[in-house]
């Protein structure tokens, strides 16, 4: 049966793409209070800030009156981060695959398929506005 998960950590902040160092100043601290591995940080680290980059960008268009919102859960086995925007959101089932040869030289597309190769799990929300990354503790 799965631990309940207890919330530890949240932020919200306009949506300016240099307030990418909030989130990471989260993660930061998350990862540092909880004893999380060297090893595992760095893809904490980016699938977070790939998801909250996806948020600003994406999901609120860069427009600074509307809020991006990050939330830390924890339970004796993961930490869940998740990154909500206030977008409509996106058609998250249908995405084109970056490592496609017709796709390679692109330079967007590879945020989700690298927060999914990062993170042990990625579930989409509202419709793609709110993305859960979950971590393994290791």
């Amino acid at each position: 049966m799965e631990a309940s998960y207890k919330e530890i950590e949240s932020v919200s902040f306009t949506s300016d793409i240099k307030n990418i160092s909030v989130a990471e100043s989260l993660v930061d601290a998350v990862c540092k209070n909880n004893s999380v591995h060297e090893d595992h940080y760095g893809n904490i680290l980016i699938a977070v800030t790939e998801a909250v980059n996806n948020a600003i960008q994406h999901g609120n268009l860069e427009d600074h009156n509307k809020k991006v919102l990050i939330s830390v859960k924890q339970n004796s086995d993961e930490l869940c981060f998740t990154v909500k925007d206030a977008g409509q959101g996106f058609a998250f089932d249908n995405l084109p695959d970056p490592t496609a040869p017709e796709n390679i030289e692109k330079e967007s597309g590879r945020g989700i398929f690298l927060m999914k190769s990062l993170a042990d799990k990625v579930t989409f929300e509202e419709n793609g506005a709110k993305v859960i990354l979950t971590f393994g503790r290791i």
